[in-house]
């Protein structure tokens, strides 16, 4: 036998079933298998496939997805797949794709039978893998990826989280993180959260050759992004995706009490591909991140098959996009070089109200330093910002209709230019300037230096408070946004066109949700973006509390609903719209449909009362 095949021996003798073969039979498997070896990202065979080998992986890793793409299990060295197939050369019901550039070895499926039948313990144990790994399946299909994301921060914290006092050295921060086998360490004197230290602070050092005798409080980040335990584990994930972290320190009532990483969250979701948008920032082109981004579609369109809120599908939705954008926004400043001066991609709209559906278009623009001048730096931005715009249309985020999009000179701005625009529209809001005015107060910076985001938004809002004017033609403009329902509370169905027969479920009802929150929050002063956010924030203030609560539970129907008609239309092969046949709606949808509408009605015309409404 030469070296390899001794290698090989050694290398099955330590791993079950192989354990359980005579010494005479382990040593004969060699010689009858050969050596595959798989890339990172290769489909090793797909489910409705023929496989005509055992395969045992002698280094990398393996996914096994079932015909859906649910990740059922994910397998590394010494581990076995493709033995449910082999007994009756039935096609595969599983795809196999390597998630790590992967040696494996391959035994025919003669071999594997003719030792099966010779060593009943080596076969029984493939049979009862092939059973687990079918009630995994099986109960995967029944379990809801969204009731895993609404598990509270204190179900699976790490408690007590790993610390060191703020005067240690980064070379001692160094050792305890290598000791006790953790990526973060928490300062914390007397549990008052001060600063973390990951070991990305310490990688970082070491590339630039820092001194690892200073304490770790000249390294550390300063009073961190925090939740409480009470946070769900949705909203965790949201905090850490939008910020680029992956540690959350938890604090119940100043004291630090537990600490979460994205890695938590993500074995939380291991039986589900929510993962895969992980992946965006390992993508290098525009085409390479369409290919990650569009399965964002799918991840939403099997959350809401599972019940999840419409809250926490555009959340997702919005997140992936939010990644989307920053992954080309690196990859622009690696193709120009870094930025002149400082700025802030911001998003608004329905991105930037973290709303976004499965239909959504890009809105964005950019807010410049005032140290920005555009004989200098103009060029750089065109350049950058056409390359990302255009990016993300050809990542699967079309260009907006509308052309409000960074890439257009309109919407590259000074900070001060920027807030000398909103008071512009504020006090002569004319009809193109509410327009914009609609589109831009859901203003939200996601990359750059996002401060000056927040101080254009912060001074927008601030002025936007008492501007009377403004909130009546605002006000108008929500009263038109008239639900499609007729006398006696019967629908009004568009009558020809594309759309012949269906109902406009944004225009009539959404977006004038939408709309009234938008109102709503700016009357009272209230930051907010989101709309559920805005109307909670607004309720006893410019809404009623009842007022409110209804238009909450209005937005939430309709939103839910409508995903799950778009998630039927994209599962059919349609493209998703928000225009909806009733008739294809059970009985009691349609009803509160029509108690949706009725609300949105009433509540436009109390508009008129608190707001004295122009005809514009």
């Amino acid at each position: 036998m030469t070296v390899e095949l001794e290698e090989i021996q050694r290398f099955l003798s330590s791993y079950t079933p192989f354990t359980e073969l005579d010494s005479a039979t382990l040593e004969s498997l060699p010689g009858r298998m050969d050596i595959i070896y798989a890339r990172r990202g290769d489909v090793i065979f797909s489910a409705g496939e023929k496989n005509h080998h055992l395969h045992v992986i002698r280094s990398g890793a393996v996914d096994v997805l079932d015909a859906d793409g649910v990740l059922l299990d994910r397998r590394e060295a010494g581990r076995a797949f493709g033995y449910s197939t082999l007994p009756d050369e039935s096609d595969s019901i599983y795809t196999m794709v390597a998630v790590e550039d992967s040696l494996l070895l391959r035994l025919p499926r003669e071999a594997f039978l003719e030792v099966a039948e010779a060593n009943p313990l080596f076969g029984s144990h493939f049979a009862t893998q092939s059973a687990r790994i079918r009630a995994a399946a099986n109960k995967l299909r029944d379990t809801s990826s969204a009731d895993v994301l609404r598990t509270a921060l204190k179900e699976f914290m790490i408690t007590p989280p790993a610390q060191i006092d703020p005067e240690e050295t980064i070379q001692a921060a160094a050792a305890r993180m290598q000791q006790q086998n953790v990526s973060s360490l928490l300062i914390a004197p007397e549990a008052r959260l001060q600063g973390i230290i990951t070991d990305r602070d310490l990688r970082k050092l070491v590339a630039v050759g820092g001194d690892i005798q200073r304490p770790v409080q000249a390294i550390m980040t300063p009073n961190p992004i925090t939740a409480t335990p009470e946070s769900l584990a949705f909203e965790a994930m949201l905090i850490m995706a939008e910020r680029g972290i992956h540690h959350l320190p938890v604090v119940d009532n100043g004291n630090l009490v537990g600490i979460v990483a994205s890695a938590d969250i993500m074995r939380l979701l291991r039986h589900d591909p929510i993962y895969l948008t992980a992946d965006l920032s390992r993508r290098n082109t525009p085409e390479e991140l369409g290919q990650v981004y569009s399965s964002a579609a799918d991840v939403a369109v099997r959350f809401i098959e599972r019940g999840a809120s419409a809250e926490e599908v555009t959340a997702l939705l919005t997140v992936a996009a939010d990644a989307l954008a920053r992954r080309l926004l690196q990859l622009g400043e690696e193709k120009f070089g870094p930025a002149p001066v400082p700025y802030c991609f911001v998003v608004v709209g329905s991105q930037g109200r973290r709303g976004m559906g499965l239909a959504s278009d890009q809105d964005n623009c950019l807010v410049l330093s005032d140290s920005y001048d555009d004989a200098e730096h103009g060029e750089y931005f065109a350049q950058l910002t056409e390359f990302v715009c255009r990016g993300l249309d050809t990542a699967g985020q079309v260009l907006c209709p509308g052309d409000m999009m960074a890439m257009n000179p309109s919407w590259r701005m000074t900070v001060s230019e920027w807030i000398s625009t909103f008071r512009t529209w504020i006090t002569a809001p004319e009809p193109d300037a509410l327009l914009h005015a609609q589109t831009f107060f859901d203003f939200r910076g996601i990359y750059g230096s996002l401060e000056l985001a927040e101080e254009v938004h912060a001074a927008a809002v601030e002025m936007a408070t008492n501007a009377g004017r403004m909130h009546a033609h605002l006000a108008a403009l929500a009263a038109r946004r008239e639900p499609p329902l007729g006398f006696f509370r019967g629908f009004v169905l568009d009558r020809s066109g594309e759309y012949a027969h269906t109902l406009d479920v944004k225009k009539g009802g959404i977006a004038a949700v939408v709309q009234m929150a938008r109102l709503f929050a700016l009357a009272s002063g209230a930051p907010e973006v989101g709309t559920i956010a805005r109307l909670q924030a607004a309720r006893g203030k410019a809404v009623s509390e009842q007022g409110a609560s209804d238009l909450i539970d209005a937005y939430e129907f309709l939103f839910t609903m409508t995903l799950r008609w778009q998630a039927e239309q994209i599962r059919a092969g349609h493209k998703a719209s928000y225009h909806v046949d009733p008739g294809q709606l059970g009985k009691l949808d349609r009803e509160h449909l029509r108690d949706a509408f009725q609300i949105i009605k009433s509540m436009q015309t109390a508009l008129a009362t608190k707001f004295p409404v122009r005809s514009i």
